[in-house]
């Protein structure tokens, strides 16, 4: 950690303690655990951490298209923590297609060149044994649809991939990292990659207030954070302080499941509560999710 980084991160996390969640789930199993912790390596944790909220057929059925959206958006390997693990994303397609998922997408628009983070990711040669899967990154406008955001403070209106709003379920399976402008990039965050122009998050509104507005129309049903690695400084595209906490957090509640990360983890050499970042507080405060996690149901089990 340098200085000037422990400073901006600082100023960006705790200029949000001003401000204020729970989306309904309507796929939450019942009686399941609002979040389940599992530590193992990469495929056997996300395995348990989904077992343990009732099963990926809580979430998936037969027939169902699935849309996966990984954080694949820089040409790194694995090792630098800046996209999800791809033993991750394939363990995920695995329990979908084991489920009955007639199609498995898993989608990003990158932010370097498409081919390269699908290859450099690892992500890509990781599915290609599940012929009902298949990794793409989208970019052009033929791909979105523009919707409305009625419940947008910031953002009133956004174009979002056609195949997120046609698919019966989506999961945000993102990397745990440090980021330069929000503070950290979780599975809320992870979602402007499912838009067109993500750049007018940055330029033409509050960020954190953009990120909430997004999440009210691009709601993910089961969130699954790759926690395996942790991207501690340096994000998103690092290099960086890579942690090793061999956790993946599984939930229902993007909301809870960013909270719960945020916990666990060490950012820019220190430890932050959730109610510092200011788009997991004001996700709350707008009942998108729950970031009150010491009065969650939370499972830890080992993979």
């Amino acid at each position: 950690m340098n200085r000037r980084e422990f400073v901006r991160s600082s100023a960006l996390l705790t200029a949000s303690l001003a401000l204020p969640v729970v989306w309904g789930h309507e796929t939450k199993a019942g009686g399941a655990p609002d979040a389940v912790i599992a530590e193992g390596d990469p495929g056997p944790a996300v395995r348990a951490a989904i077992a343990g909220l009732g099963g990926i057929e809580q979430f998936v059925k037969k027939g169902d298209k699935v849309v996966v959206k990984p954080n694949m958006s820089f040409s790194n390997p694995p090792s630098w923590a800046t996209t999800t693990h791809p033993d991750v994303i394939k363990e995920i397609v695995s329990l979908c297609v084991a489920a009955g998922a007639g199609q498995v997408l898993v989608l990003d628009n990158t932010l370097r060149d498409r081919e390269m983070c699908i290859e450099q990711s690892g992500i890509a040669k990781a599915c290609e044994v599940f012929p009902e899967s298949r990794v793409l990154g989208l970019s052009e406008k033929k791909f979105f649809k523009d919707v409305p955001v009625p419940e947008g403070k910031e953002l009133k209106s956004t174009a979002v991939m056609k195949d997120v709003l046609d698919a019966n379920v989506v999961i945000s399976a993102p990397v745990a990292k440090s980021h330069s402008s929000a503070g950290v990039s979780l599975s809320m965050k992870n979602m402007m990659g499912v838009v067109y122009d993500r750049a007018v998050f940055h330029t033409l509104y509050d960020l954190h207030t953009a990120i909430v507005d997004l999440c009210t129309v691009a709601k993910a049903h089961l969130t699954v954070v790759d926690a395996t690695r942790l991207l501690s400084t340096g994000g998103p595209g690092g290099p960086g302080k890579v942690l090793q906490p061999r956790k993946v957090i599984a939930s229902t509640d993007m909301v809870a499941a960013d909270a719960i990360t945020v916990d666990m983890g060490e950012w820019y050499g220190r430890k932050f509560e959730p109610g510092q970042v200011k788009h997991i507080r004001e996700a709350h405060e707008r009942g998108l999710g729950r970031m009150d996690i010491d009065k969650l149901n939370i499972k830890q089990v080992q993979a």
